[in-house]
């Protein structure tokens, strides 16, 4: 599998260099930083024989730079869900059953670990196809960042090997676009867009879908809009390879 490691404004650059650590134990390169904190003498003392993969790390002012190239996106969070924004963290995975989904594919994989203090906004859990929640004590649930790191990795470091390819971003970000568009064409209440297209996102997310899915599916959605022949337009163009 090619997993990305995604730190979202990490806070604390002790933290990043053990991040580092972690990432050469399992045996994982790929680093992006998004807005770090200031990295310097600590990080690097941090970051032991790991070094290398500190220096070498992408660094990113926006998180939509981070994983633009990636198939899927994987949101971790302590918190599976409450009262305001139950939509946007459910349902929420294992670090083992995402291995499960994950199993066999070929692609980029974005695992995404947000900041120490205040996680991730609404619109950064938007970009995420599904949800990961690494399961700890009701007494203590939230996780030192690099400690969260290691126990994914430790889970992801014996997948399967791949085998079927995923749809690249791109494919499934017209993907995306088909679905909002034939919410538009069917007159879908316009107050349920939002929490219908990530539904849908959070349900083809988890899917993993491969390419050829991808035009089955497209297929599919081109069928449905020429029932409504006055809405509209036949735009088969747009969703060729």
């Amino acid at each position: 599998m090619d997993l990305r490691i995604v730190l979202v404004e990490p806070l604390y650059q002790g933290n990043v260099g053990s991040v580092t650590r972690a990432m050469k134990n399992f045996g994982f390169s790929d680093l992006v930083l998004v807005n770090p904190c200031k990295l310097s003498d600590e990080a690097k003392a941090m970051s032991s024989h790991a070094r290398d993969l500190l220096e070498n790390a992408k660094r990113v002012s926006t998180l939509d730079e981070a994983i633009e190239d990636c198939s899927i996106i994987i949101g971790t969070t302590g918190i599976a869900g409450s009262r305001f924004d139950l939509h946007l963290r459910v349902p929420g995975y294992s670090p083992k059953e995402i291995k499960e989904r994950l199993s066999g594919l070929d692609g980029k994989v974005a695992v995404l670990f947000g900041r120490e203090d205040n996680g991730f906004t609404r619109e950064e859990l938007k970009k995420c196809d599904m949800i990961m929640t690494i399961p700890t004590s009701e007494v203590y649930p939230v996780m030192n960042l690099s400690h969260a790191v290691a126990v994914v990795l430790y889970e992801f470091s014996d997948i399967k090997v791949a085998e079927a390819p995923l749809a690249d971003a791109r494919d499934m970000k017209i993907l995306y676009e088909h679905l909002a568009e034939l919410l538009d064409d069917i007159d879908y209440p316009e107050h349920k867009k939002e929490k219908t297209n990530l539904m849908l996102r959070r349900i083809f997310g988890r899917s993993c879908l491969l390419s050829r899915e991808i035009h089955t599916l497209h297929g599919i959605l081109r069928k449905i809009q020429r029932q409504y022949p006055d809405e509209c337009e036949d735009d088969d163009a747009d969703y060729e390879n």
